[in-house]
């Protein structure tokens, strides 16, 4: 990377002063006789680690140079790579396990310690002995272990691992999109590139039938609205030729916004041209969906999660048992030795059996969330299915427009070429030209329309079944 002018700059004017001013001349008694130079030495001195250290700053302008020819399986992997959903995706995964491991810790026992130091008016007297001094120290070391607590242990656990399967699935639906979203934007640049060559060459044959018209008229073999025909269309046609152009760098600045390249990236993509024909009906693809929507499988997790909740939350049903084990010290001094040393340990069971059905109502809430999770997941199967329906007839629709004008470019190809013969030879009109030319630019419009819009609409088929396809 180029570092920056003023850096570059400020680094050169330092070597030159420390090379010109680096030697001290001490007199005697140890004293700098040379006060200029102790203050290059000190500059030098300063500026050193940017002398030695490697400079690399980048330019807010830098530039991406992207492949010479970018293909679409390399579109999809920087798009990967540079998706910031999918980096909060993986954050998210992270922070989904070490909850899980968290959760784990609490089936475990927890140790814990404590020193106390009191101060008292006076010495503790019972009878004629003394109990404690003044100064009482006290050490503690205590560990807990929980053995039951209504499965409320076991569930949270059930839920924090569930969870992280929630993360990962989440993951894959975020990585289906990013790869749909990939295939929209090539594709809608290569569609925006050859509606331009399309635009380009009509303005160059009219250019020539304008040529044509001028030259007849000229030497009055044609009228003089012939020639402002072709004047008018020839307008027109670089016109349409400007907004296609226009489309064409909105189309990639879309795919560099994706990329999270600037938007003014010059780019090249590999043209695709050929295509396989979609020959599933709607019954498979409804079965695809149904066993490979990701969404789907969070949906189901979502209602174990609820059923777990739901059952977490009957954990006051029980009583809970704790095992306590406690070691103490009692002293006078700062190790607490003098008075008293022992240990105990403690099984605790408790059970608040009365709260005013507050148990009973938090697991009716939960039963009620467990509900809502059905109601959700019947909801999404229901959007899935009407997902597919739509992307299936989109693509057997792009299909078949495909099929119906390829022959018709060929056609109006012929036509116009028959035209600008009969114009030449003056039997047809510059009306019957403009009507052909206008013909053949429809067409290749629509066939180039159809093809790209056939591609894009089974990308997102597949898509919508849950299918990842490099095409």
């Amino acid at each position: 990377m180029a570092a920056l002018p003023e850096l570059e700059l400020t680094i050169a004017v330092s070597r030159c002063l420390v090379k010109r001013n680096f030697q001290i001349v001490i007199g005697e008694g140890g004293t700098v006789t040379s006060m200029k130079s102790l203050s290059f030495l000190i500059i030098g001195i300063w500026l050193l680690p940017l002398l030695l250290w490697p400079v690399n700053v980048q330019s807010e302008d830098a530039s991406v140079t992207p492949p010479s020819i970018l293909t679409l399986e390399a579109t999809i992997e920087l798009a990967i790579d540079a998706n910031l959903g999918l980096k909060s995706s993986e954050e998210d995964i992270i922070a989904a396990r070490y909850n899980r491991r968290g959760q784990f810790t609490k089936f475990l026992p927890t140790f814990s310690t404590s020193y106390q130091y009191k101060r008292s008016k006076e010495p503790s007297i019972s009878g004629t002995q003394v109990v404690s001094s003044e100064d009482e120290v006290t050490i503690t070391a205590k560990f807990t272990q929980q053995l039951f607590t209504g499965f409320a242990l076991t569930n949270q656990y059930k839920i924090a691992k569930l969870g992280v399967d929630v993360s990962e699935y989440n993951e894959k639906v975020v990585q289906q999109d990013v790869i749909l979203a990939a295939k929209q934007r090539y594709f809608e640049v290569l569609k925006a590139a050859k509606l331009v060559d399309v635009a380009l060459k009509t303005v160059t044959q009219i250019e020539q039938q304008k040529q044509v018209a001028q030259d007849f008229y000229e030497v009055g073999m044609s009228p003089l609205n012939d020639l402002l025909q072709a004047q008018v269309e020839l307008a027109n046609a670089r016109q349409s030729l400007i907004v296609a152009q226009n489309n064409l760098e909105v189309a990639k600045s879309n795919l560099n916004t994706l990329l999270r390249w600037p938007v003014n990236t010059q780019i090249s993509l590999q043209d695709i041209v050929v295509y396989s024909a979609f020959d599933r009906d709607i019954n498979y693809c409804l079965e695809q969906a149904h066993t490979n929507r990701f969404e789907l499988k969070i949906a189901d997790l979502e209602i174990e999660i609820a059923e777990r909740e739901r059952d977490l939350s009957k954990q006051d049903y029980f009583p809970t048992v704790d095992l306590q084990g406690r070691y103490f010290k009692i002293g006078d001094d700062a190790t607490a030795d003098g008075f008293e040393e022992s240990w105990d340990v403690t099984a605790l069971a408790s059970w608040d059996f009365w709260m005013w059905g507050r148990t009973t109502f938090g697991v009716k809430e939960k039963l009620a969330r467990v509900s809502q999770a059905h109601h959700r997941r019947n909801e999404l199967w229901d959007n899935i299915q009407r997902e597919v329906k739509e992307a299936y007839l989109r693509t057997i629709q792009s299909e078949n427009n495909i099929k119906a004008v390829e022959k018709a470019v060929v056609q109006a190809r012929e036509n116009l070429r028959i035209n600008e013969d009969r114009y030449r030879e003056q039997v047809a009109t510059a009306t019957d030209l403009t009507v052909a030319q206008t013909l053949l630019t429809q067409t290749e419009t629509n066939y180039f329309n159809a093809l790209y819009d056939f591609k894009i609409a089974k990308a997102t088929l597949y898509r919508v079944m849950g299918i990842v396809l490099m095409e």
